[in-house]
């Protein structure tokens, strides 16, 4: 019998990190209503922020504010608004100013995704995903830059792992991604001075979120496939947020443009979610393997 490999076992940053690590900053939070983004801002506030959770979802946000408070003891602000639209950001914003005072730390998390391969994929399913996702950090970048600015505060771009290669069926987040990654490194170079620095999270397979679902094949895939990548399990979402109270901690201070897989190795041993080349060749074929868009 083969040796078994041994798996590191998530773990609470309040077990590694100081609990009043942000005592007296806030949060804006863009995607914080469920999810990844959701543990990133749990995280953040169990170190002692407030925070501002910004989706399109009204009652999911609502639900998300008061559970988050609830569960870290920090306030937490819900606002409405669609990061496709500036103007909606720029009120969020000045909401956040208005109940808070400041922004210390932003997350750029909002995002869309589905399964499609080019050739069915319309140009509007392209355009949604570049919108929200590209377009979308900029436009947080945009409405939130003055008081970053002010703080001397820190940005945190969710991306992916997709666009290191050709992933199929994955063309507009990969287009969309590679873009956030480039935007994170200019706004590092240009408000570095200022005393911004800005970062990307590139989470790998994390069980237990809705996007991990969808976007995975159906079946017994996830239990077949991801546990064979070096770290021996799937991701959870504890590793983002541990990964996230690090880079927005004084420890990473001299931490700025930089793209960080968070992915338990899984990018060294990736290959194709989808049969290859069968998928391509019919997609026809793999559409009983593929879930309802996001």
């Amino acid at each position: 019998m083969a040796p078994t490999p041994y798996v590191h076992p998530a773990v609470d940053s309040t077990a590694v990190f100081k609990s009043d690590l942000f005592k007296g900053k806030v949060l804006f939070c863009t995607g914080g209503g469920s999810g990844i983004c959701k543990a990133m801002t749990e995280a953040v506030m169990r170190h002692g922020a407030s925070a501002t959770i910004v989706g399109r979802n009204v009652d999911r946000l609502t639900q998300s504010a008061q559970e988050l408070s609830k569960a870290t003891g920090q306030e937490c602000l819900a606002v409405q608004a669609d990061v496709r639209h500036f103007n909606q950001l720029r009120d969020a914003v000045a909401r956040a100013i208005e109940r808070f005072g400041t922004i210390d730390f932003v997350i750029c998390g909002a995002a869309g995704n589905f399964l499609a391969p080019i050739n069915g994929l319309s140009v509007n399913g392209f355009k949604t995903v570049i919108e929200i996702d590209t377009i979308g950090t900029y436009n947080t970048i945009k409405a939130t830059l003055q008081h970053i600015r002010a703080s001397k505060g820190s940005y945190i771009h969710v991306s992916a792992t997709l666009h290191y290669r050709g992933t199929p069926y994955q063309v507009h987040v990969s287009a969309a991604k590679a873009a956030v990654d480039a935007t994170s490194a200019v706004l590092a170079v240009e408000e570095g001075p200022h005393g911004i620095r800005s970062n990307v999270i590139a989470p790998g397979p994390i069980g237990g979120t809705e996007g991990m679902d969808r976007l995975s094949p159906k079946g017994d895939a996830q239990q077949v496939v991801y546990p064979r990548l070096p770290a021996g399990r799937l991701g959870d979402v504890k590793d983002i947020a541990n990964m996230t109270v690090f880079l927005f901690s004084d420890a990473a201070n001299f931490v700025t443009g930089q793209v960080i897989a968070v992915d338990g190795g899984h990018e060294h041993l990736r290959g194709p979610s989808l049969p290859y080349p069968e998928s391509v060749l019919d997609p026809n074929a793999v559409k009983h393997m593929i879930k309802p868009r996001l």
